[in-house]
């Protein structure tokens, strides 16, 4: 989930409704990419407002994701962490 250094067009698909952002994630190569793009677009939309507009802080992505409902943490793991861990 690199946040650093969005294009307008990286940030207008993160918020675009799920009709936009779904099928882009069929496409996306990076596990990161693809599980953003697959989430609810009050997941995408919080991801930017807090990591991508907010304060320049070390491991800004992990906080953000351990404040995540159960249920996208869970997702995270288990089609990000798992997979990149070859599991």
């Amino acid at each position: 989930m690199a946040a650093t250094g969005l294009s307008a067009r990286e940030r207008a698909i993160l918020q675009a409704p799920a009709v936009v952002a779904r099928p882009l994630a069929l496409l996306a190569r990076d596990p990161e990419q693809r599980w953003m793009l697959s989430q609810p677009r009050r997941v995408r939309r919080s991801y930017v407002s807090e990591v991508v507009d907010g304060p320049p802080i070390a491991r800004l992505e992990e906080f953000w994701i351990l404040r995540q409902p159960p249920d996208v943490r869970r997702s995270y793991v288990e089609r990000v962490l798992r997979r990149r861990n070859g599991r």
